[in-house]
């Protein structure tokens, strides 16, 4: 493999690592709200026990989240160096407020929750998981504005020399693109938070034990749950969706699988995307529902790839497709879910259901995957750009870096990370196992 390959991989695979942890956190920072205000308004202490729970889960993905969050930061530097001489002076700006604001106050604060319960009023224990949720949702929010620029790049002028310059921070921060991938990022986290705080509470339940606890777990989770999943559908799916089309529209022709342009597109289920015969092998259609939810017509025409010029095609389209088949594929069938739970917490049989408390308890590595495949769509689907329009992938590395160095550190990061895994997997094993209740006086 070549240079460029090697160092694609590798912050391919240090970004999918590190984002295991920071969509757990920003999630639990919601519930974890949640919690601490039922606990408020109802005085009843399992509330608080549970937050102080999901609190220490919470602290345990925050750190593994940065310790493999440093890391590409310095690949900026070392892999895509010369992305970041281009970029670094528009992209410079979010990353450090990310760091200066809403890092510290999320670090600062969560510190303040852990340790400062006995120390502080209620109320204030529950202002200081406020600004904890904020912070990490600030944190999301500075992310999002930088790979949302990347996508549609807004905000900016070209230097004398072809460097890209600031030229407008409101242009960047108020990014047509931002908002709504920002609502879904976020409402991804929270599904993922919600099928993890529901798996608990399933596992609570179908072991006896801590069953009070894992009742709060399942209400509070499946609630949430059925909030989240349909939020993201719709609006945030959608609206999301609407962005591509104005932005990115060979994005989209390669994301359905659509090689031609049709009036009545079809929307592909399933199927096979065979490039050099621009066709869809085995397909499984719905016919005229791509125009409709694209246009609202169902005759609407929707361009397919070979209305594009070739050299501004997506450079992996196979994996594109189905990553966003994946994705929306998952989150229908999270939908189901958490709607059936729901309709069976409200007629008061999903505690005593074992076949529903399995299922939802086997479904906690789905929204990883789910999210996961959210992002390879995203970020497959900007390329060949590194930001969209501007500047190409291969004119973004950094040159004097081999592929033979940058393999070695792959591999070490893998070793590495390996190590974090076991290590991650451990604590919050021992904490699960411990549970939200305090020991017993003897």
């Amino acid at each position: 493999m070549d240079a460029l390959t090697i160092h694609r991989l590798h912050f391919a695979f240090t970004v999918t690592f590190h984002y295991i942890f920071p969509q757990l956190t920003m999630g639990l920072a919601l519930l974890l709200l949640v919690l601490k205000t039922m606990g408020l308004r109802t005085g009843n202490p399992r509330y608080h026990d549970a937050a102080r729970f999901w609190a220490k889960i919470f602290a345990i993905n925050f750190a593994m989240g940065v310790v493999t969050g440093i890391p590409m930061e310095f690949q900026f530097g070392t892999n895509w160096s010369r992305f970041s001489k281009a970029a670094g002076g528009v992209i410079g700006q979010t990353l450090a407020m990310e760091g200066v604001f809403s890092f510290f106050l999320e670090s600062s604060f969560l510190g303040v929750f852990l340790f400062g319960e006995k120390r502080l009023s209620p109320r204030a224990h529950w202002f200081s998981c406020l600004l904890v949720f904020l912070g990490s949702w600030l944190s999301g929010f500075f992310i999002i504005a930088t790979d949302a620029w990347m996508q549609h790049p807004s905000g900016y002028t070209l230097g004398p020399q072809g460097e890209i310059l600031l030229a407008s921070f409101w242009g960047l921060i108020l990014n047509p693109w931002t908002l709504w991938q920002y609502l879904h990022n976020m409402t991804g986290a929270v599904v993922t938070a919600a099928f993890v705080v529901t798996a608990v509470g399933a596992l609570y339940l179908l072991t006896g034990k801590h069953l009070e606890y894992g009742r709060i777990f399942l209400r509070v989770g499946v609630v949430s749950g059925v909030i989240a999943t349909s939020f993201m559908v719709f609006p945030s799916g959608d609206g999301q969706g609407k962005n591509i089309l104005t932005y990115q529209p060979a994005t989209l022709a390669a994301m359905e699988g659509l090689f031609h342009t049709e009036q009545g597109a079809p929307l592909a289920i399933l199927g096979q995307p065979d490039v050099e015969r621009q066709r869809l092998d085995n397909p499984l259609v719905v016919p005229s529902a791509l125009s409709f939810l694209t246009y609202q017509r169902w005759k609407a025409e929707v361009r397919g790839l070979e209305a594009f010029p070739r050299d501004q095609w997506p450079d992996n389209i196979p994996l594109l497709y189905f990553s966003y088949h994946i994705m929306v594929g998952l989150g229908t069938i999270f939908v189901g879910v958490m709607l059936l739970a729901a309709w069976a917490l409200w007629r008061g049989w999903l505690f005593r259901s074992r076949p529903l408390l399995w299922l939802l308890m086997l479904l906690v590595p789905f929204p990883y995957i789910a999210n996961t495949a959210g992002w390879i769509t995203a970020e497959t689907g900007r390329q060949p750009w590194l930001i969209y329009g501007l500047l190409r992938t291969q004119e973004g590395t950094s040159q004097h870096v081999s592929a033979g160095n940058a393999l070695f550190t792959l591999i070490g990061f893998m070793g590495m990370y390996t190590i974090l895994a076991v290590l991650f997997l451990f604590l919050v094993y021992r904490e699960i196992e411990h549970g939200p209740e305090a020991p017993a006086a003897v």
